[in-house]
This record gives structure tokens, C-alpha cells and sequence, in this order.
């Protein structure tokens, strides 16, 4: 199996939504994505993974090894393998893949967030990193367009964040701020018994409104001159929204079943995206 194909097999077993922006890419840059998509994936697995925080931190630090490997020229894991070929015609930087093994770092070190400032300090390295080293492979001319990259980054995440909450807190974790329970009456200990309740709903909705907003931000910044080269990540971004809006209408429902799209809806809605760009 060459590195290529290792991450075509890690991408595709993932079924995460991102494979399905992926599609429509032409060669070159579909696997400079699949590739970044996978260490990605690596470094993701190594937290949400059944390994103790000793492990997993070894793991990460042999990960932030690796990058600055790759960036000599002789990497050892496929994965980077298969990267190191598109830093140059990318002009993919090191300090973003830094950023994002900072971000998985932050998974161990932290449980919860008090503020939204805080969480969108974690968001910038865990997801807003992947978009701008994305809006690199897919191509850009206006600066604007990195803005575009870093709020769809925070907006994808918010609704990860929304669609996992009951995932997260069986792993110990919770990313909804605090303060934002605090706004509806409930604490972090409360937020199962309230499930059903209006202040869980309330909870959800404005959360919601706040991933809405980021989303509509995001496209405000995106350039119509980089609309076409961009559709990869306005494919996710129309998938993540359907997922958003499904976890909105009934708030409640999306804590006891994780609200996701099947494979064919998925599809549609990237062709209908394509075809119009």
C-alpha cells in the first residue's frame, strides 16, 4: 500500500462528511486534502482513543516530531509520506499542523471551558487551522478568503461540538462554556436530568444561533472570485449546516441520538453545491 492510498483507506473508513467535499476535487488537490484529512484523523484518534493521558501525550509529542520530519525531507509515517509533496505547491505552513497537535493537546489538558472566548481559543487550533491549510490546497487570490477559512473552521466545530455533546460527556469532557449553562440555570453536573427540559432546549438554541452566525460570517468574508476554487469547503459547509439545522429542531432529540445524514444526502447536497459553482 503506498502513503497515498493509506490515507485514501483512513479518509474513506472515517465516513465523515469531509469526504464527500473531497469528491469533486480534481487529482492533485483531493489528495493534498485526503492526506491533511488523514493526520488529522491520526492525531484526533490518538485523544478520543482508549489510550491513558501518558500514552496519549507520548504519542502526540512523536507526532510533533514527525511534522518537523517531514519539514527535512525524510518522514517515517505514511501519512507524511504522503503529505511532504504538497507543503511547497501549497505553501503549506508548519506552524497550522503545531497548532493543530496543540489542539488535541488541549483535549487532554482540559474537561470543560468557562468562557466562549476560551473554547474558541481551542476551536482556532483543533478546526480553524485544518480550514486555512484547506484554503491553501483548494486555492485562493483574495486575503479575505483565509478569514472565510478560519470562521467556517469555528463554525464546523460548533457543530461537531453540538452534535457530540453526549458522546463528550461519557469521555469526561464538555465544550459547551459553562457560562453558557449558567445562562439557562444549569450546571455541567445537571445537564443529562435536564434533558427534555426548556433550559436544555434554550441551551441547544443558543448555541445554535452562535454557529448560525459564525457560518453566515465565514461566507460574508469569502470572495466571489474564490467561490469556485472554495467549493470543497462550501460543500462542508452546506452538509454541516443540514446537520445543524436537523440538531435545531428538536434540541432535545439530538442529545439521545447523534444527529447525522446519510450517505446519500450527503452526495446530494455536494452535487447540488458543485453544480452551481
Amino acid at each position: 500500500m503506498t502513503p497515498q492510498e493509506y490515507c485514501a483507506q483512513k479518509t474513506a473508513q472515517s465516513g465523515s462528511s469531509f469526504y464527500y467535499s473531497f469528491l469533486f476535487l480534481e487529482k492533485n488537490k483531493r489528495d493534498a486534502i485526503t492526506a491533511l484529512y488523514a493526520f488529522c484523523r491520526e492525531v484526533d484518534d490518538i485523544v478520543d482513543g482508549p489510550s491513558d493521558e501518558h500514552v496519549a501525550r507520548s504519542k502526540l509529542s512523536w507526532w510533533g516530531h514527525e511534522i518537523d520530519v517531514m519539514w527535512s525531507g525524510s518522514p517515517q509515517h505514511p501519512v507524511t509520506q504522503a503529505l511532504c509533496r504538497f507543503i511547497e505547491p501549497y505553501k503549506l505552513e508548519k506552524k497550522y499542523f503545531k497548532l493543530i497537535i496543540d489542539g488535541m493537546l488541549m483535549d487532554l489538558e482540559k474537561k470543560q471551558y468557562e468562557t466562549m472566548n476560551e473554547l474558541t481559543k481551542y476551536c482556532y487550533r483543533s478546526a480553524s487551522a485544518v480550514g486555512i491549510l484547506s484554503a491553501n490546497i483548494f486555492g485562493y487570490s483574495h486575503p479575505n478568503t483565509l478569514i472565510y477559512a478560519e470562521q467556517l473552521g469555528l463554525a464546523l466545530q460548533l457543530t461537531n461540538i453540538l452534535r457530540d455533546v453526549n458522546e463528550d460527556l461519557e469521555r469526561g469532557r464538555i465544550y459547551i462554556p459553562l457560562e453558557e449553562l449558567r445562562k439557562v440555570g444549569l450546571k455541567r453536573e445537571t445537564i443529562r436530568s435536564a434533558v427534555g427540559t426548556q433550559s436544555f432546549d434554550t441551551l441547544i438554541t443558543n448555541q445554535v444561533k452562535t454557529a448560525r452566525d459564525l457560518f453566515d460570517s465565514a461566507h460574508s468574508h469569502l470572495h466571489a472570485e474564490d467561490r469556485k476554487p472554495q467549493k470543497a469547503g462550501l460543500i462542508m459547509s452546506a452538509i454541516y449546516r443540514k446537520v445543524l439545522e436537523k440538531i435545531a429542531s428538536k434540541p432535545s432529540r439530538s442529545f439521545i441520538k447523534r444527529q447525522t445524514l446519510t450517505p446519500i444526502q450527503k452526495f446530494w447536497i455536494a452535487w447540488r453545491v458543485w453544480s452551481k459553482l
